[in-house]
């Protein structure tokens, strides 16, 4: 092949050019007719699009794409797809804001609807159907823009294997699977507490969960006690209504006579028992609680473990819901008082309640001292903006406490990247304290694919399940009708009512294995590439993406759905402090791709060590593309040494070393290829455990060397233009190990550096360079012979150095000559210098060497006048 080297090689427009052409050609098309030993296949993660992609995103998939490229070079038929996980609380809020709508789920479907042109100052109430549709609509336009920017960032995805969350073949899975959990058991519905977003309006899971430390109070207030006051601390009065019971730590002697007798709450005149449970704290307030419910995850324990009665006041819009007391469950010493002090909270929210209850208790003598300031932890919905409540609903559920050891060994037998990251997954697993919440009232979403028979009222009779057949998947039980009914029979007596709700977005994305290897509608694939190689994601969601499809693969296959995890650090400001939204810190990644260009974004990414943080930082960015421009340039140089016979040059010298009689070369030059082969041995191993950092840095550390040293030593020699007479051999010597290490040196940076490899390739090479084969080191070492010894480049590139600082000392021309080099060394170096003798007198342009033998190095340069 001859040679295509532009005059003047620039980083400018690769990532178009190339990006281009690895599409039309298919570079990156999976063969479907490997077989799974040939396949290397990825569970790639569904960014959410319902925004934009931020730096970290770029840093964690570019982590992945590494390993992909590693994998194909490596032989393997890669399956790489990619999803958009574009169903959920967040996309239904981006469309709400985008268009100035809300979904009213009883208004019907507007013929010929069209979206406000622009959004009204009031929110606009929609149909279902119709709010879906916007939902699908800016949905597309976000998936089409993240594209775009995964084709800039170099992803070496097949597109035409691309998913969505909301599409039909996701739809079919997740009711698939969801229908048989149902059948086998494993999912139910009940009414249960529930953590409940009162902004949404959804249910939420454990695993959605964040604690925020927000301001707060001590209330200390009196209970009537058998033989005296008890005094109560509480951040919520507002729940004293909902009292239930009162709770000690079972040795706590303060309050161990009290175990079993029963107490009265102020205001409300209810009648509680004193509970023993190892839970309350003696530490905490004045050691001894007040069971509400619910006021928190702890009330929930208690509730259920000790049998305690349900009085719920809040309800689902956060607002304290009418009570009658003195009726059955609202029993009062004296009802007309607990009216009017409950009257005055009633419809108020949290916040406006407590200031009613806590008057009300000062009043009356109830309340002691003034409230104490305190910021404590509160849970929230992670994408929520008020503290959640926790309601009484009725849900669906998936069993999984039952199974946490079977899940606990399932982690154990998943190999982790790092290592440390499994003790995430088993705190987490450890911690459970409730089944998963899958289901959320909300609307855009996978339907729960069920019916119920309709009671004489027309209400919904949960005990009656409809279930469709699998062939029927997917169905909207909102639009479509279970088999033997008909549309007029909905919501009426004697008919049908279709579920409401839909599965959290979590109960589909848990599935990715599932539905971008084709279970429901593609087994030939799907047993080609599942279970699958690798998983990789972020550390913030080992609790749910990671943990939910182990869980689901558990459940469904008995299996791991894949056998490795790669988890990525989080992005850090220079204040190490974690980007955000919320934070106002997120920095997006289109500004430093125009800037630095997509090999020195994924230079910098590829340097943030797995699962460590790592600060978004510009300077190594600039590293990154001064590395890349490095490339240009010494590809260029080298293959205008090694001439058009570059590419036969360095196949030859491996063919011949493979056959057993290597070709000929000089020592310098078999010095660089057995360092070389050490290199690849290191990456290849590196890259092997997912340690993808290390292969980058032991790959740069030796480019470096060979372009400031090796080439600076041989290329006199390769051009064949110095004063000192060059052999044909010699030179020849040169030419062939400069086009091996070429060769190596491009296929060591094409996973980490796609285009400027992939540019440096193409003018002397045929093919793209990622789907060329992995340098192996076995071949580079036995190139290099079996004496080959890399100090003899060590030592001679440590001389040049010196002399190199002496000319700069005295300000003069790198090519400026020596009169005199006076070495002192042991016999041992001495003699490997001396096997790169002429190249370094041609590099340092020396006239006179004096070495001697000695126990004190040291290198004297006598620059000529």
């Amino acid at each position: 092949m001859s040679l295509a080297v532009p005059e003047k090689p620039s980083l400018d427009g690769l990532e178009a050019k190339w990006s281009a052409l690895w599409e039309s050609n298919g570079t990156y098309r999976f063969d479907r007719s490997k077989s799974r030993s040939e396949i290397y296949s990825i569970d790639t993660p569904p960014p959410t699009v319902s925004g934009s992609l931020h730096i970290g995103h770029v840093f964690s998939y570019t982590h992945t794409d590494v390993i992909a490229r590693f994998r194909r070079m490596r032989g393997a038929e890669v399956f790489y797809p990619i999803g958009w996980d574009d169903n959920g609380v967040p996309t239904e809020r981006r469309v709400e804001n985008y268009f100035g709508v809300r979904c009213d789920p009883h208004l019907p479907a507007e013929e010929g609807f069209e979206a406000p042109p622009e959004p009204p100052s009031r929110p606009l109430a929609i149909s279902r159907p119709d709010f879906v549709s916007l939902c699908e609509r800016l949905t597309a336009s976000d998936e089409q823009a993240f594209e775009d920017l995964w084709r800039r960032v170099g992803l070496s995805v097949d597109w035409s294997l691309s998913y969505s969350t909301i599409a039909t073949r996701a739809r079919q899975a997740s009711q698939r699977a969801f229908l048989r959990m149902l059948s086998r058991g494993e999912a139910y519905s009940a009414e249960a507490p529930t953590l409940w977003d009162v902004d949404f309006q959804t249910a939420v899971s454990q695993a959605e969960l964040e604690d925020r430390e927000v301001p707060g109070a001590w209330h200390k207030i009196n209970f009537e006690g058998p033989s005296g006051p008890i005094e109560i601390h509480t951040t919520r009065p507002e729940l004293l209504p909902a009292c239930v019971g009162l709770v000690a730590h079972p040795d706590d002697p303060r309050y161990r006579h009290l175990i079993g007798q029963s107490a009265r709450t102020p205001l409300f005149g209810v009648e509680v028992e004193v509970k023993a449970h190892p839970l309350a704290d003696p530490e905490r307030g004045s050691g001894i609680a007040m069971v509400c419910t619910f006021g928190d995850l702890t009330d929930v324990t208690w509730w259920r473990e000790l049998n305690l009665p349900l009085r719920a006041v809040v309800g689902r819009n956060g607002r304290l819901v009418p009570i009658e007391w003195g009726s059955p469950g609202w029993e009062s010493r004296d009802p007309q008082t607990a009216s009017t002090a409950y009257g005055a909270m009633v419809g108020k929210r949290a916040e406006a309640a407590r200031v009613e209850v806590v008057r009300a208790l000062a009043e009356a003598g109830d309340l002691l001292g003034d409230p104490e300031p305190v910021r404590h932890a509160v849970k929230f919905y992670e994408k929520g903006r008020k503290p959640l409540e926790i309601v009484t609903s009725r849900q669906w559920f998936v069993d999984l406490l039952s199974r946490r050891e079977e899940l606990l060994e399932a982690g154990r037998q998943l190999q982790w990247h790092p290592e440390f990251m499994r003790h995430r997954y088993e705190t987490w697993v450890n911690g459970l304290a409730a089944d998963w919440n899958i289901s959320r009232q909300r609307y855009f979403g996978v339907p729960f694919p069920l019916w119920y028979e309709a009671g004489e009222e027309g209400q919904p009779l949960y005990d009656r399940p409809l279930i469709p057949k699998e062939d029927r998947l997917p169905v909207d039980p909102s639009v479509d009708v279970p088999d033997g009914y008909e549309e007029s029979s909905r919501a009426r007596p004697g008919g049908f009512v279709g579920e409401a709700d839909v599965m959290d977005t979590w109960a589909t994305s848990s599935l990715t294995p599932q539905i971008a290897g084709g279970w429901v509608e593609d087994q030939d694939l799907f047993e080609r590439v599942f279970p699958m190689d690798l998983r990789p994601q972020g550390q913030d969601i080992i609790r749910t993406w990671l943990f939910y499809t182990v869980a689901r693969a558990h459940l469904e296959h008995q299996s791991l759905p894949w056998s490795n995890t790669q988890v990525s650090g989080f992005i850090v400001d220079p204040d190490r402090k974690k980007m955000s939204k919320s934070k106002g810190n997120v920095v997006t990644p289109a500004a430093l791709l125009d800037d630095h260009g997509t090999d020195a974004v994924r230079y910098w990414a590829s340097m943030g060590r797995p699962g460590m943080d790592t600060i978004a930082d510009p300077g190594q960015m600039k590293v990154g593309r001064r590395l890349a421009i490095k490339l240009l340039n010494a590809c260029r140089f080298t293959l205008g040494v090694a001439g058009e016979e570059a590419a036969d040059l360095a196949k030859e010298t491996l063919e011949a070393a493979d056959g057993g009689e290597p070709v000929a070369l000089e020592p310098i030059d078999r010095a660089m290829l057995a360092k070389l082969a050490s290199v690849v041995k290191e990456a290849t191993e590196a890259l092997d455990s997912y340690d993808y950092t290390r292969a980058l840095e032991r790959t740069e550390t030796f480019f470096w060397m060979f372009c400031d040293d090796y080439l600076e030593l041989v290329k006199v020699r390769g051009y064949g233009t110095g004063d000192r007479p060059v052999t044909d051999a010699a030179r020849n010597s040169a030419r062939r190990a400069l086009a091996t290490a070429l060769s190596a040196l491009l296929r060591l940076f094409a996973p980490f550096l796609p285009f400027v490899t992939e540019e440096c390739w193409s003018w002397w090479q045929k093919g793209s360079i990622h789907r060329s084969q992995w340098p192996e080191s076995a071949p580079l070492a036995a190139a290099a012979g079996p004496d080959a010894d890399a100090g003899v480049l060590e030592i001679t590139a440590e001389v040049l150095g010196q002399i190199r600082r002496a000319k700069t000392a005295a300000r003069k021309s790198p090519k400026a000559a020596v009169q005199r080099l006076e070495l002192t060394d042991s016999s041992h170096r001495l003699a490997l210098l001396d096997q790169g003798l002429g190249d370094l007198i041609d590099a340092g342009s020396l006239r006179e060497i004096a070495a001697v033998p000695g126990t004190e190095a040291s290198v004297v340069v006598h620059l000529a006048d």
